[in-house]
């Protein structure tokens, strides 16, 4: 094997100097764009690398916790606990995992405002995974027996032992996934949320919605969403495992459905599902066979075991039953995960009012949903990644032409804008061009495709991911998050890794150019650090079918080699995994969050600023990837177009987090002096001890540090970071 410290990045003919005349890359560069990021200067100190149990800070920066998992949105509920001992349902308290979130301002109309009135609700969303022994006393119980679920706790990879699930148990662990509205109150510069307010509320998977989609498909939609809780597939129960969001211009929140097809399960004995629904199964990573007669372990929660006390209740927990038990859909939940996997309407300003599962946005595993600059009398787009190794990006494009009169409308813009649109998905070229590619059953490569029989548009909207196999999109590192630069109009991605399976140095693409060995031999192979994509639409247009792109920062250690470290970091700005982007309105930063398992020998995951620079600000490169595969060394080289290198003028470190941690989910006051982060999961790899089944901590934070609320077992929180001095985040 070539050691990969003497691997070299041969760089392209393309110098900096030489690619500001090439006209193919130079046009993205306006003179105003040049102007903006000129006046950016980040305002701090790079924090250090930590493995401490806190949230590391610059300087002159502090932070309280506004909520944290657990906390009551009613004062009739019994403050939280923290030890597993709450014998409510949840429905009334902040759900687990805190992901994305944003702030939306009331005017005195109680409608959306787009400027600050002074009066505001936070949505969070919750992506709980496989973790919840945090809610019960001594962890999950299986079979009667507490605790038995994990040797070591994590949502990743781990399984569960056969048996019953308590009622009391899986009724609280599904009721804190969702979304958490809260009213937001302010004393001086400090924020709170208010208890009793009549905005405070839960979406969690019971709730309602309804399906909603375009009006010549929804019929044919429908078909796919009949279940025996609704035999005529117009509503479905809830959201599941959301991840990133998004804001609409009219003020409402889209809500991400992510890893939601981990929950399902076919019992032992289930009858086989035919082959197509085999096929859709498979390539969303639902059950489709019945699990072996032998087996003692799943990976799903087990909420399909419960037996209701009441049995007028039995059908919340066997939706978690996939398989056939009646003579048709009707009869049973053979068609329960064809209504997950969407982006979710809900207007936080409205209590009353019904969330909608907009289909003709696509289904797949749902991670952003980034509105791109409005423009008055133009199609509104929004850019959507698909968060599993392989996938895509995905964008979708309004037939309603935005009107601002729709400002404050609610769920009746959303029906006018959500509802009727073109999807496309994305494929990024080696020459730094890029195409959208409808998802149109008109389309030869989609009516044709030998990989699945797509019968009308509805089955493409359902089965999207199938749909841009059938065309060739371009397989991304895991596409997380994405965020709007709001002074250039351009679009930025993470991608926030790639195992050796799936990405190769004979199996990398132009976008996705880095294979290789963690050199420090710790973590991971493949492209384990990730980087950012960004891309500007041709002419600036939403409804545009072309563009250009280049990638903004390779995540990487300090210490790896020019061929990895791409972007030129230091033991000041060294990231890994990028996944939360955005960006700030009031300072023009470029916010990154990570979410590491690659560099966590070194450093908790962080929160980094950067200045974004525009598409085509950089160089031509050619990259050399070298890996053992099947016992031999492969090497292989690809071009590919980066940014200006990241020095630390360009890039800082901001926060460090707790230890297992990520840090996920930010949106900002809108004068720019606050800024509200997520820290999600803390202590994620807490072991139990011995049969007592007791604790030994990764993490105890927030209990430690602010030492919020009861001490004792991690929790996942929002917190409220300000500058001391009152001034703008960051600058």
């Amino acid at each position: 094997m070539i050691d990969p410290g003497r691997r070299k990045l041969l760089q392209g003919g393309f110098g900096l100097a030489a690619l500001s005349n090439l006209s193919i890359l130079s046009s993205l560069l306006t003179p105003e764009c040049a102007a903006a990021d000129a006046k950016l200067a980040l305002g701090f100190n790079s924090v250090d690398k930590s493995l401490l149990d806190e949230v590391i800070l610059p300087q002159g920066y502090s932070y309280k916790i506004l909520h944290a998992t657990g906390d009551r949105l009613k004062s009739a509920v019994p403050a939280y606990s923290n030890t597993g001992a709450e014998t409510d349902d949840w429905s009334d308290r902040i759900g687990d995992h805190h992901d994305g979130m944003d702030i939306f301002y009331i005017n005195s109309s109680g409608k959306f405002s787009s400027s600050d009135t002074g009066t505001a609700v936070l949505a969070v969303n919750h992506e709980s995974s496989a973790d919840a022994h945090f809610f019960h006393p001594k962890g999950q119980t299986s079979g009667g027996v507490a605790g038995d679920k994990f040797d070591q706790f994590s949502s990743r990879g781990q399984s569960w032992n056969l048996g019953e699930r308590p009622e009391s148990e899986v009724i609280k662990e599904i009721n804190h996934h969702g979304v958490s509205i809260v009213e937001l109150t302010k004393s001086g510069t400090t924020w709170g949320y208010k208890l009793d307010s009549s905005f405070n509320r839960r979406v969690n998977p019971n709730t309602a919605v309804n399906i909603a989609g375009p009006a010549a498909h929804l019929p044919a939609i429908r078909s796919f969403m009949v279940t025996k809780w609704d035999p005529t597939g117009t509503k479905s129960r809830g959201t599941l495992n959301n991840c990133g969001h998004g804001k609409t211009p009219w003020g409402t929140y889209l809500t991400c459905e992510e890893n939601w097809a981990f929950y399902f399960a076919m019992p032992k004995g289930s009858n086989p599902v035919d082959s197509k629904t085999a096929t859709s199964r498979s390539r969303y990573g639902v059950p489709s066979t019945p699990m072996a007669p032998n087996a003692t372990t799943s990976t799903t929660q087990g909420w399909h075991t419960v037996v209701a006390a009441n049995p007028a209740d039995a059908d919340k927990f066997s939706r978690w039953n996939i398989s056939a038990t009646g003579p048709s859909a009707a009869d049973d939940f053979r068609n329960e995960p064809n209504t997950f996997g969407f982006i979710v309407e809900i207007d936080p300003l409205k209590a009353t009012s019904v969330p909608a599962k907009r289909v003709a946005m696509g289904r797949f595993a749902h991670e952003a949903a980034v509105c791109g600059t409005v423009n008055p009398g133009s199609p509104l787009a929004f850019y959507m990644g698909c968060d599993s190794r392989n996938e895509y990006i995905y964008k979708f494009v309004s037939t309603a032409n935005w009107d601002a009169a729709d400002v404050g409308g609610g769920m009746s813009a959303g029906d006018k804008y959500l509802n009727e649109g073109k999807l496309y998905v994305a494929k990024f070229n080696d020459d730094g061009s890029g195409n959208w590619l409808e998802l149109n059953i008109s389309n030869p490569a989609i009516a044709g495709f030998a990989g699945y029989t797509f019968a009308n548009q509805a089955d493409v909207l359902v089965n999207a991911r199938l749909a841009a196999d059938a065309v060739g999109a371009t397989k991304m590192d895991r596409p997380e998050w994405g965020a709007l630069n709001h002074r250039t109009g351009e679009i930025y991605f993470s991608l926030t890794n790639n195992n050796a399976a799936n990405r190769t140095p004979t199996t990398v693409n132009a976008a996705n150019p880095r294979a290789y060995v963690d050199p420090d031999g710790v973590k991971g192979s493949g492209n384990p650090n990730g980087h950012i994509v960004r891309f500007k639409e041709t002419d600036s247009a939403s409804a545009a079918t072309s563009f250009r792109w280049d990638i903004f920062l390779f995540g990487s250690e300090e210490d790896h080699p020019a061929d990895v470290n791409l972007s030129g970091l230091t033991a000041k700005n060294s990231f890994s995994s990028p996944d939360g982007l955005w960006f700030s309105k009031a300072s023009g930063i470029c916010w990154i969050e990570t979410d590491d398992s690659a560099f966590t020998d070194e450093t908790n995951c962080m929160l980094l600023a950067a200045v974004p620079g525009t598409v085509g600000d950089g160089k031509k490169v050619t990259v050399t990837n070298t890996m053992t595969i099947g016992g031999a060394p492969v090497t292989a080289t690809k071009e590919t177009f980066i940014g200006t290198p990241m020095g630390e003028v360009n890039l800082r470190r901001f926060l460090v987090a707790p230890r297992g941690s990520e840090v996920t989910g930010l949106t900002e006051s809108a004068d720019g002096k606050t800024l509200f982060v997520n820290i999600q999961h803390p202590g994620e790899l807490t072991p139990k001890l011995g049969a007592a089944q007791t604790f030994a901590h990764q993490s105890q934070w927030p209990g430690v540090g602010p030492a919020y609320g009861p001490a004792g077992r991690p929790r996942s929180a929002t917190i409220v970071i300000t500058k001391d001095d009152g001034g703008v985040i960051g600058l």
